[in-house]
């Protein structure tokens, strides 16, 4: 669940039932929706008819998403609200809709006429923006949860991402027609970018501590990297980080030269430089240590990287690239402000992201029941044997006693 992101200059959280809005460029009110408040899904005549109780949700917040242009911005949450909102000018919201099953995804088309919608039982739907008051169309469907959903930068291509490993790349205006799958992942994949300087790449980020480049038309993959096989991999206090650190969040900057890798429970985010040239594009750029584990991070329109972190104390942090490196910046203007309105709302955030913010549960265990089958096939082989030779043997005991017995 994303709960960082930037629409223009202002900064998104999300927070429980509500979301905040804080401009970080200029003195401007905050925004705050509480969907707890927001209209309620009317009751359908097949209900009244059957005398069904009302489904309730928590009114948490599950996601949400920016569109490109920072001008637009929509939520859904756990009563199955999709509200639009318009950010410029002012804050508006444009419509609330209501979707069929809870949704883990949502991504605005390029051309911002489109809201494309992923949801628990796999399928994917589209919303008008420019008719914000239609209902959904069903674009297509997986056979398992769909977590990421992204679209190419030309609008061709939808691409979707299921906990069963899968990428699929699919045409946006006939989802039918399936382009390419990129396979590669050994766990479900959480997070997928398109490069804005690189619109034929794809990144995918999984349970399984990889990230891999792909050629998504094509559905060849370019370049696979272990995160936690990366030089000075971090470890989380006295504790080594597990085998796979799973992947929550893959973030670019603006200017499209830094990615930004955030694994769960490691104190450390990985940076990532892409080349044209050469056999490796995606090369290791630095890893920026972290004194609390992250939970989630986004870039600013101005390249700085904003990181929300597991602590109490200072929550959230900017960081800078200055020299190769980068760089906490405390004196970031209009911080203050944005920390002011952060902490009023740090506890519900906080309350949320302990709930909802782990992907533990989408793990799938993997084990060899071959040995155990063995194990039993040779019991009852045994025990077979044993029942046969029973009889056998007590015929023979017979016989035995027969012969050894003396004639009278």
């Amino acid at each position: 669940m994303a709960a960082l992101g930037f629409s223009g200059s202002w900064l998104i959280f999300s927070c429980g039932t509500k979301l905040v809005a804080v401009d970080t460029t200029q003195s401007r009110e905050a925004f705050v929706f509480d969907c707890s408040s927001a209209e309620k899904k009317p009751k359908s005549r097949k209900d009244e008819d059957s005398g069904a109780a009302e489904e309730t949700g928590s009114d948490r917040v599950l996601a949400f998403c920016t569109s490109p242009s920072g001008k637009l911005l929509a939520l859904t949450d756990d009563s199955k609200r999709l509200v639009l909102f318009t950010c410029e000018p002012s804050w508006r919201c444009i419509s609330t809709r209501f979707v069929v099953r809870r949704c883990t995804a949502l991504q605005f088309s390029n051309a911002e006429d489109a809201l494309l919608v992923a949801d628990k039982s796999g399928d994917v739907y589209s919303f008008s923006v420019a008719e914000p008051q239609l209902e959904g169309e069903l674009k297509m469907g997986h056979l398992s949860m769909l977590l990421a959903v992204t679209t190419s930068p030309d609008d061709r291509y939808i691409i979707s991402a299921d906990r069963d490993e899968k990428i699929r790349v699919s045409r946006l205006g006939s989802p039918y027609n399936i382009q390419s799958f990129c396979l590669g992942h050994r766990q479900f994949v959480s997070a997928l970018l398109v490069p804005p300087t690189h619109p034929r790449w794809l990144l995918s980020g999984s349970g399984d501590g990889t990230i891999k480049l792909w050629d998504y038309e094509h559905g060849r993959r370019l370049q696979s990297c272990d995160i936690t096989a990366l030089e000075d991999a971090p470890t989380a206090g006295d504790q080594e980080v597990s085998e796979n650190a799973t992947v929550s969040r893959l973030s670019c900057s603006a200017d499209g030269r830094f990615v930004a890798v955030l694994c769960e429970r490691v104190p450390a985010l990985q940076f990532f430089t892409f080349h044209h040239d050469g056999e490796h594009k995606l090369v290791p750029h630095s890893r920026l240590p972290l004194p609390h584990c992250p939970l989630d991070l986004t870039f600013d329109p101005e390249g700085c990287l904003w990181v929300l972190m597991d602590c109490d104390d200072v929550p959230l942090q900017v960081y800078t690239h200055s020299q190769d490196c980068w760089e906490r910046n405390p004196d970031k203007s209009h911080l203050s402000t944005v920390m002011e309105v952060f902490r009023e709302h740090w506890g519900a955030l906080e309350a949320a992201l302990r709930a909802s913010a782990r992907l533990d549960h989408l793990q799938k265990e993997s084990f060899d029941n071959v040995a155990a089958y063995l194990q039993k096939k040779q019991q009852r082989l045994q025990e077979q044997q044993r029942k046969r030779a029973g009889p056998r043997h007590a015929n023979a005991t017979k016989k035995t006693k027969m012969v050894e017995e003396p004639s009278s």
